[in-house]
Parts: structure tokens; sequence; C-alpha cells
């Protein structure tokens, strides 16, 4: 079979080594990133980004920001290599014409290069750009045909003749390239599957490393990534080298290689079953290699293959089913619902179902009979009833990566996911979350980052747009950076047609008490848009991956992230996921405690973990058309209240609200505080701030921003410092990681009832200063959609 692709230039055309998603993200650092064909020239590197890189590439995660903070491009350079941006290049083909044609193109013309969000053209020509849905299927050349193979009687062990049965069965891969020639998506993904097939290929074999807490996780999804864009490539090209290669790969991770691959402290542990993803991603590297080289691999072959897969991931998987003395590596199984879960579930599960039939053991039947179930108990409800995800938003992509992949491995194989998708009725509002999560500054990303994310994607959302018939996951995920690899190829339907921001509200409210969040915005499509996120919620049941938060928040205008979230600790740190107790080592590291966040701090303690809020909010319910130029109405506005008490217990009231003003142009931060202890507001950012009194000017990549007290309290100035701890503080067992470039800007109060009301004010082009408002004064209780008016 043929693949339709042309070769793509392995420079990374000006991609930086950093990401908003957790620091040491294969996507974005220089020794492991995707190639992304569309990737716009940098437009700029925030000083902390600088500093940080040595140690992005070395350590697994948060030896600098996270990615959050920063800013997101300099406006000094805004011309784009392929007409992305600039006063010239409104339009796909760099013309400036707001009105090209879009029919057979990508939507977005560029992918911002440093926090690598989809840059769209400024266009009014709305042909293509309607309400997301799914095309008829009349339409041949975009159509999948239909499976050959008949599903009778689903069950988990009767499974289709032919191979691949995993993900991407035969008829699929028949059909692919005809489908890759009639699609622009399709098209720019193939190539860039080859690209990175290529570079892996040169690339020596994944070296076993262990790290800590992480174990060799990063090894294991490495080796997991490369063994799924070899078999791609194989399968589009029948081309035997990439056989060879995925050879290679699969006996090195064996410890069959010609050099060691590493020396675990028992040789019989060898894919570290104490840390179990590690063991099950290793185990879904070895089914995917078994199914997709299966009419390839000789007899021996399978059988080595097998028998490693067995040894070191299918029987060790087995025992946390069977064995209460496995409990030590098999906890996960016990009401976990997070990422674990699925990660471990979702590789045993493919490894599993790969080797039916050919297992004389009965290992992977019996696997079978228990995995999946246990997978509906926890995994499945990973999604709180509001769609958010319970540990962090960028668990979200491990955990979802896993589930997906499970339930469409099974639905491939045996014609049924048994339930996964739909045990938990609110699994499907799962991608609208992921979607208000992000902003033109990236992810609201609070918490733990994780890992890197070498086998974890967003392309989830692919699936769940069929599982779920909401075109509108797959129509947002398609220009997104990470969508160039093997599931999206089988699980994005072309015939999904329209724009993701057609009919999409600005705001959205995730009212579930877990989390309780709000994402407020001015545009889905202007990179330059205003974006408020807060989140209250409480602060335990995350899978020990949260931050003391409550009333924490970030923000993005002008191209820029003035606040954001610092993101992980390090995760080699003593005892910083041993416990989410008040007293817990955890939260004495500046990056987990309450003074590391954007809120209130009461007597310079932690917030409560026992914290539980209440949250009201309101909008005026606009939602962007058709057109990626949106201007919202002058009465636009939202807002969001929260009250924080019980996260302190050095305070009668603590209540913060955030609202939008004067068209959305503006922003106003109220809290409300009586307290018996010391009052510290604070917020991180990447600007120089400059302060006077009761106002502070902030500057970053050549933008600025005003913030202004109201009425401010007797004794209220602005104070800037480092982003580090106090001198007062308990010392962790280790250092903190510095935060080079963050400044936090504050306010300090003694004890004492107050109103801080903090006017913020983007200096937004062409708007003179009598163009602001400055609002009245409304009590929290008071506020609703008119209060300011």
């Amino acid at each position: 079979m043929e693949a339709n692709y042309k070769s793509v230039n392995d420079s990374r055309q000006g991609l930086t080594p950093n990401h908003p998603y957790g620091a040491g993200d294969p996507y974005y650092a220089e020794s492991t990133g995707y190639i992304t064909p569309q990737a716009a020239k940098k437009r700029g590197i925030s000083n902390w980004i600088k500093i940080g890189v040595p140690v992005l590439i070395l350590i697994i995660v948060a030896a600098v920001l996270g990615g959050v903070l920063g800013s997101r491009a300099s406006k000094n350079d805004s011309a784009s290599s392929n007409g992305a941006s600039g006063a010239d290049s409104n339009s796909p083909d760099g013309s400036g014409n707001s009105n090209v044609d879009l029919a057979d193109s990508r939507f977005a013309t560029a992918t911002d290069s440093q926090w690598l969000e989809p840059l769209y053209p400024s266009t009014t020509n709305t042909a293509v750009l309607t309400t997301p849905t799914f095309r008829p299927t009349s339409n041949d050349v975009l159509s999948w045909p239909q499976d050959p193979f008949t599903f009778s009687n689903p069950s988990p062990t009767s499974l289709r003749t032919d191979r691949p049965r995993l993900i991407a069965p035969a008829y699929k891969w028949q059909a692919l390239p005809a489908l890759i020639s009639n699609d622009p998506y399709l098209r720019g993904w193939n190539d860039t599957i080859f690209a990175n097939a290529t570079r892996y290929y040169n690339e020596p074999p994944v070296q076993y490393f262990m790290d800590g807490p992480s174990g060799i996780l990063d090894n294991a999804r490495d080796v997991k990534r490369r063994i799924k864009t070899f078999g791609y490539a194989y399968r589009m090209t029948n081309d035997t080298r990439w056989v060879d290669r995925t050879w290679t790969e699969l006996q090195n991770a064996a410890n069959n290689g010609s050099d060691p691959w590493g020396s675990p402290p028992d040789m019989n542990d060898l894919w570290n079953k104490n840390h179990f993803l590690d063991t099950a991603e290793l185990s879904a590297a070895f089914g995917i290699a078994y199914d997709f080289f299966y009419d390839i691999w000789t007899d021996e072959q399978k059988s080595m293959i097998r028998f490693t897969l067995l040894k070191y991931g299918l029987q060790p998987g087995l025992l946390v089913y069977t064995d209460p003395s496995a409990a030590t590596y098999g906890w996960w199984t016990n009401n976990i619902t997070g990422n674990w879960n699925c990660v471990s579930n979702g590789g045993l599960i493919l490894g599993s179902l790969a080797i039916l039939g050919d297992d004389d053991t009965g290992t992977a039947e019996a696997i079978l009979s228990h995995a999946i179930d246990n997978a509906k108990q926890n995994c499945a409800f990973g999604v709180t009833s509001d769609g958010t995800w319970k540990e962090t938003p960028n668990y979200w992509y491990f955990g979802c990566t896993g589930h997906a992949e499970m339930s469409s491995a099974l639905l491939t194989a045996t014609g049924s996911d048994y339930g996964l998708s739909d045990v938990n009725p609110d699994f499907g509002k799962t991608g609208l979350f992921h979607m208000y999560s992000n902003g033109p500054g990236s992810l609201f990303s609070w918490g733990d980052h994780g890992p890197n994310k070498y086998s974890s994607t967003a392309n989830c959302m692919f699936h769940y747009a069929n599982q779920y018939q909401q075109p509108s996951y797959a129509l947002f995920q398609r220009d997104q950076h990470d969508a160039p690899e093997p599931w999206s190829m089988f699980w994005y339907d072309a015939k999904t047609g329209g724009a993701f921001w057609n009919g999409a509200p600005l705001d959205h409210f995730f009212d579930d008490v877990n989390d309780q969040w709000a994402s407020m915005r001015t545009s889905w499509t202007d990179n330059d848009a205003f974006l408020i996120n807060i989140k209250a919620g409480r602060n335990d049941d995350h899978q020990t991956h949260n931050d003391l938060d409550c009333g924490d928040f970030v923000m993005d205008a002008l191209g820029t992230r003035w606040f954001g979230d610092l993101g992980s600790a390090d995760y080699r740190s003593p005892d910083y996921f041993s416990s989410g107790d008040q007293d817990a080592v955890r939260w004495q590291y500046y990056r987990k405690m309450t003074e590391g966040q954007n809120t209130i701090l009461i007597n310079r303690k932690n917030q409560l973990v026992s914290a539980s809020p209440t949250v009201r909010h309101d909008s005026t319910n606009e939602a962007q058309g058709s057109s990626t130029v949106y201007t919202v109405p002058q009465d636009s506005t939202a807002f969001f209240v929260a009250d924080m008490s019980s996260a302190y217990d050095d305070a009668q009231t603590v209540m913060r609200g955030i609202r939008f003003l004067n068209g959305r142009r503006q922003a106003l931060l109220q809290d409300e505080i009586n307290a018996s202890g010391t009052v510290d507001w604070r917020v991180h950012t990447n600007a120089t701030v400059e302060t006077s009194g009761t106002s502070a000017t902030l500057k970053l990549d050549g933008q600025q921003l005003k913030i202004t007290m109201l009425d401010p309290p007797e004794g209220a100035t602005f104070a800037t410092g480092a982003a580090e701890r106090f001198a007062s503080d308990v010392t962790p067992p280790v250092p903190d990681q510095p935060n080079p470039g963050v400044t936090v800007l504050s306010v300090s109060l003694p004890a004492g009832q107050y109103t801080l009301q903090m006017l913020i004010n983007p200096s937004w082009p062409g708007m003179k200063d009598s163009d602001f408002v400055t609002p009245k004064t409304v009590p929290l209780a008071q506020w609703d959609l008119r209060s300011h008016d």
C-alpha cells in the first residue's frame, strides 16, 4: 500500500523548548518534540524560558515554571513565516484577503511558536465556517467504508478474525490513502507522522533510566510512541525497514538488544511493576507491535514478543486483580478515579487483546475478565458531573488517552466497549472541560502537570466526538499542535464539518463541588483575546495532584498571560506525594502552598484541606458566530463569585469575585475579607512591574496592563517581591526550585475587615484613557449582570 505523503523539513521551524502542559513535555522539548509542519516563526522568549531550557531537557518535571507563566508572543516580531499573522497576513494564503476560500485548507494557518495555540486567519468568509456537524454519509470521498466484519454477539474474548484488531482495523488502512488525498487535515498529519518516524528511526533505541517516583515512565511512553509511529509507516508503505527498526526497539526494551537496556534492581522486574504505569505503557507498546506487524513477524518473533509481554507485563498485571499480596503495586485498582487506573487498565487491555488466541497461558483472557469491569468502576469516573477531570487539566491527557485507547481497542477488536463510554453519564462532557480550560495563553493548568506526554495527546477528542456525537470536539482538536499522530488518522471523521467556535458560548461555568471553576473570554479565535479563568472547589480528592488554591485565577490579554500558575514542583522531592492531609510535607513546597497561588493568604498560613467553597455566577450568554472576527456587544459581561471562608481558620469571611466590565475590555477583581490574621493579596506574573502606591503598571512583550485599587483601605499599597517563601515559613525537606523571572505583586494588611477592589485595564490598541470606566462599589452579595452598569 503506497502512502500519499511528502517529506517535511525536520527543523522544528522555530519551536521553542517550552510548553503549557508541564515541564519536559516532548511535544516541545528540542530533543524530543513533535514536528508541526505549520509552526510559525519564534516570536519571543520570556526570561524564565532562557534560564530553564537546560533543566527542561534533563529533568522531568518542574525545574522550570511548568510552562504556564510567561509571554505568549512578542509583538516586535509578529510576522509568521507562513503568513499566520501580521498586517498583510490575515488569510490562509498570506494575501491579506479576508474572504479567501477555506474549503480545502486547514482553518488554522499556523501554530503559535511558544504556546503552540492555533492561529486563525481574520476572515468573514463563512461559507465553510458553519455550525459543527457531521456531513452526510453520501460524501463517499470522506467516508470510511463499512466494516466488513460482523460482531454477532460481542464478547471480550470473541475477536475479529483479521489483523490489525486494535484501533486501526485492516479495512481502515485500505481506505486511508484515499481519505488522505481528499482531506487537508489527514494530509498534514500524515506528513508529520512520517517525518517523526524518520527522526525516531535515526535515533538510538530508548535508553533505560530510573527517575525516582516517575520510574521508567519516560522510557515506556517513548517506546510506545515510537512503535505506534513505526507501525503506521509500515502499514502505509509495506517497507520492511520499519519492521526491522521496530524489532530493534522491542529487543532493546526486552533487554535482548546489542547493549543492555539498563540495570534494574530486579532483572525479573524489567518493566518496574512497582510503578505500574511503566508496566502498562510497555504492555500497550508490545501489544501494538504484535498486532500492527502480525502479518510479517515470524513465529519465533511472535513467541518472543508474547513471552516478554507476559513475563514483565500481563502476568504481574493479572495478580493486581487476584492476589492481595500484589496490592503494593496494584493499589490503583481500588477506588482510584484518576489517570493511574485508566492508563494501567488500558495497557493491560491492549496487550491482552493483541495476543488473545495465541496465548496458551490463559493470562490475557483472565485479565479481560477483570480489567474492563475495574476500569468501568474507577477510570470512567475520573470525570465529574460537569465534565472536569478530577485530578488536574494536565492529567486529563493521561487519563483520557488511556480511557479512549481501551474503549477504541475493545470496539474494534470485539464490537463493544462494554459500557466504558456510558457507565458514567457525564463522561461525554469532558471535551467541554478541555476546550474551556484552554485559552490564548494556553491551559488554565492548576495543580501538577505530570511527567512527559510522549504517548498522550488530546486526540481522544476525535474519539469522543464520534462516541458522544459532539463534532465540535473534533473541530477544536484538529487544529491543535498535538493532532498529528497515528490514532488521529483513525479516530478523526473527515465528514466532520464547520467551525468549533460557531455557536460556542464565550463563558462556561463548571459547578461540581470538586473543582467549581469558570472560563470567560472575548473570543475563541483571537489570540489577543481577554480571558479570565478562576477556580474555587475542594482542596482534597484530586489524587494528591492539587494545590491549596481556592480563588486562584489566570488572565490573558493582548497576546500575553499576565497572571499564571507555577505548575508542578519537583516530583522527586521528599514526601511530595505521600499525603494530602493538612500537615502533609507536600504543602511545604512553594508551588503547592497557598502562598504560591494567585489568591488570598491569611495569617501567612496554608488554606484548609477541608475547604468547601460555594459559588454563584452568571453570563449574558453571548456565543461567537461563524466569523473569526468577533466583537462582543457593549453590554456583554460575565462574573464569578466564590465564598471561600471555609478555606481559612483565621478568617470569618473571605469572598472573591471577578467580572468583565465595559464590553469585556476591563476586569474587576474584588475581595471581601474579615480576618483575625494578617491579609496578603498575591498574584504571580512574568511582567516587569512598576508600582506607585495604589496602582501598578505591568509590561510584557511590548504590551501594558494597569491595576488600580479602588477605594483602597487605609495603608493598602502595592509591593513587589520574588516568587519565594517567607522567611517565617516551615522549611521543606529540600529547597524549592527557583522561579526565575517571576514577580509577586502583593498587598499586605494587618488583621481586619477589608474590601479590596482591583480594576484591571489592559492597554488595548486605540483605546484612550477616557474610554475606560471606573465602576461603582457593589458588595459581592449584590453582584448581578447589571450591577455595575
